[in-house]
């Protein structure tokens, strides 16, 4: 068995003791790593990230944009067709009346080879 300078056999009579102190008398402070390494915190990432962040807040302002302008696009050239249907529609109604007229049923049947009729006939039945 191999003795330690300093050692001392142990006593059987009194209790062990330790010696190690259970708690410090002042408590210890914790320290994080980066601190303690005297590494302080990197500024680079927080301007990386608000680079990102500003990055994405433009996309999404650009994306609004074009959804606004296309919106606007569709608007525009569904007017503009409406106008067409409703100037379309008014042409439609004008040939219906100028066709529904006796001078241009007439000039249709003689078109088709039709003819007018002639002095009416009248039969007395006595």
């Amino acid at each position: 068995m191999a003795v330690y300078s300093g050692a001392r056999p142990r006593s059987t009579f009194l209790p062990q003791r330790s010696r190690v102190v259970d708690q410090p008398t002042l408590p210890r402070r914790r320290i994080r790593g980066a601190t303690r390494a005297k590494r302080g915190t990197s500024r680079l990432s927080f301007a990386l990230g608000g680079i990102v962040l500003t990055f994405l807040l433009a996309f999404f302002s650009l994306a609004q944009t074009v959804r606004v302008s296309a919106t606007g696009y569709d608007l525009e050239r569904l007017t503009r067709q409406r106008d067409d249907l409703v100037t379309r529609r008014q042409e439609l109604l004008t040939d219906l009346n100028r066709l529904g007229q006796e001078p241009a049923i007439r000039k249709q049947a003689i078109d088709a080879g039709l003819t007018q009729l002639h002095a009416p006939l009248v039969v007395s039945t006595h």
